[in-house]
């Protein structure tokens, strides 16, 4: 926050930063036996004050630290007030900075995204979250239960950490929410804009057959998406002709970031289970390029 820095981008910068008693803190007082003097933890947020100093453009410093209406001072744990203030400003996002990566069991193997339900169920497993991660983890699930729409835990350890975390789809941490970060759904007329994106390209070089935005339009019941943090990634089609006892799979395409990871395979079950619902005996597909996937997956 320093703006005396000459020759770089701080240089001549004007940033205000207030601090002062939004926090108000109770004493955690005496547990089984253990007096924990002036360790405390949050009794309430002034959301007010913090908005009032948002609104003027000023940067809101809150520190482990709380005030009692009686003038003592307590100290607090740094995630819990993060926790509290984001909850009480109802934030969009409240990143947490840990020593370590977020990973489970003995393999060792960062999580990327949770959801609080299997979060919960890794908190109370024997083998479930490394110890270390455990309180930003115990705090971002919290968090996302009670109104906060996505939690981050980084590894403060990685270089730029927080900026590959915001400015890519993927990130490097691991991501708390109470809805799935990518979802299969049937698609909407608003997803035909993000159809298009994954689907001319392939158009333009003769793999799949041209689809105005029209006739995506008037079919869109046909489609599911793969949608991950409000993108587009991955969609297919089932084309039923009820009449035959058949369905066309069509239109099944991934964006090139994201053809590993089997997305194509669970479009593919998806489309099976739901021609199989519709009453289809046979399902096909015409295609000019990618008759080994299909014929790798049981087709003839």
């Amino acid at each position: 926050l320093s703006m005396g820095l000459p020759n770089s981008p701080m240089a001549g910068a004007r940033l205000r930063v207030a601090s002062g008693n939004f926090v108000t803190a109770r004493p955690l007082g005496v547990r089984d036996g253990i007096d924990y003097q002036h360790t405390g933890e949050v009794r309430r947020i002034d959301a007010t004050g913090i908005r009032a100093a948002l609104e003027r453009g000023d940067i809101v410093l809150l520190s482990a630290v709380g005030y009692s209406p009686t003038g003592e001072i307590f100290n607090l744990r740094s995630e819990e007030v993060a926790t509290a203030a984001a909850i009480a400003l109802q934030a969009d996002k409240l990143l947490l900075l840990g020593e370590e990566d977020c990973t489970a069991g003995t393999g060792g193997k960062l999580i990327r995204q949770l959801t609080t339900d299997e979060a919960n169920r890794l908190l109370a497993a024997e083998q479930g979250l490394n110890t270390g991660v455990r309180p930003d983890i115990e705090a971002a699930t919290r968090a996302c239960t009670q109104g906060v729409a996505r939690a981050h835990y980084l590894n403060w350890r990685v270089d730029g950490a927080l900026l590959m975390e915001l400015f890519t789809r993927d990130g490097v941490g691991t991501l708390i929410s109470q809805a799935p970060f990518e979802t299969m759904r049937p698609a909407r007329v608003g997803d035909v804009p993000g159809i298009l994106d994954l689907i001319v390209p392939l158009e333009r070089q003769g793999v799949l057959v041209t689809r105005s935005r029209e006739r995506l339009e008037s079919g869109i019941g046909d489609y599911l998406v793969i949608e991950r943090d409000g993108t587009v990634i991955g969609c297919a089609a089932l084309h039923a002709h009820p009449e035959a006892g058949m369905g066309e799979l069509a239109c099944l395409v991934l964006h090139p970031d994201y053809r590993r990871g089997e997305r194509g395979t669970r479009l593919l079950a998806h489309i099976e289970t739901l021609a199989t619902r519709s009453g289809l005996r046979r399902l096909f597909v015409l295609t000019t390029q990618t008759a080994h996937w299909f014929r790798e997956r049981g087709f003839e």
